[in-house]
């Protein structure tokens, strides 16, 4: 890979801080110990990088991707990588012995959505959600130190309510990218076909249809969200910030009635604020046997995300 020009560099960073600030959550709270805040941002970063890659760069998306892929390898590989974020993010993954292999699934994710625009279930969107999402939970998780697999498995439904919420919000932007990540099983149950995506405005199916996705990614963030009362110190105020911003999103999904196609409902600082406190005042601890009883029952509903992408 290129290096970077600082020139280059400097413009790279200023678009990253405004697309950290536009983000649902708030990535890096300011309450966070600087060192905290510094290491989320570098991941932050490296992610907001591999999905750009992977969505606006011009030229062969695959093969930027797969150079950027190499050059992260550098970190765990004993090499000096290129890119200014990898740069960044290297004596992070030293100090805090961060594992490569949730990256790389950053990296497959865009891979994957180079290939595949359309997903036929609900349970291979989730799959992908496993590339695209998860493994940001978990980078976060090894950031603070936990490791425990009840907290894992929260994580993991915390950031696939997450990416859930973000395509909802972004269903416009993403057809007119050639992209549907409404599941085609859901398009047809209730009556919307793809041409309607297309409209300024959402039929009364389509409205239908998101008021459905809303309450499943509601339900799927509530069920991650006793993640808060497992952890302890700063790993709390800093979850606690990502489930009040996924809680907001929803809020500004609801407001606009499902109208999906107007404008990405966006949510208000002030409604991030309140779930933020609300949450850790209420931090709703799970046992292990919770989380156990309650994967076992939404896999025997058929919506866990084992499956592959069409």
């Amino acid at each position: 890979m290129a290096r970077v020009s600082d020139a280059d560099a400097v413009v790279r960073d200023r678009a990253l801080r405004r697309q950290q600030h536009a983000e649902n959550f708030p990535v890096a709270l300011r309450l966070l110990p600087r060192r905290l805040r510094t290491d989320l941002v570098a991941v932050y970063d490296v992610a907001r990088v591999i999905d750009d890659l992977g969505d606006q760069a011009a030229g062969d998306r695959t093969a930027l991707l797969t150079a950027f892929g190499c050059d992260l390898a550098m970190i765990w590989d004993g090499g000096q990588p290129q890119h200014p974020v990898l740069r960044q993010l290297a004596p992070v993954a030293a100090a805090r012995g961060l594992d490569r292999e949730p990256f790389e699934r950053l990296v497959q994710a865009n891979l994957v959505d180079q290939r595949v625009h359309r997903y036929a279930t609900y349970a291979q969107l989730r799959g992908y959600c496993t590339l695209s999402a998860d493994p940001v939970g978990r980078i976060v998780l090894a950031l603070f130190e936990v490791c425990a697999p009840t907290a894992t498995e929260l994580s993991d439904r915390v950031c696939t309510a997450l990416q859930l919420i973000e395509h909802w919000q972004d269903v416009a932007e993403d057809r007119r990218a050639g992209r549907v990540y409404l599941p085609e099983e859901d398009l047809a149950a209730f009556g919307v076909t793809e041409t309607e995506l297309d409209g300024a405005v959402a039929s009364p199916a389509l409205r239908r249809l998101m008021a459905f996705q809303i309450t499943r990614a509601a339900e799927l963030l509530d069920s991650g969200a006793p993640l808060v009362g497992l952890l302890r110190g700063w790993a709390r105020l800093a979850v606690a910030g990502y489930v009040a911003g996924g809680r907001a999103a929803l809020d500004a999904l609801r407001r606009a009635g499902g109208d999906v196609l107007a404008g990405p409902p966006r949510p208000r600082r002030r409604d991030v604020l309140r779930h933020l406190v609300y949450l850790l005042r209420h931090p709703h601890p799970a046992s292990t046997a919770d989380v156990a009883g309650k994967v076992s029952a939404v896999r025997r509903d058929g919506s866990t995300g084992g499956g592959g992408v069409t």
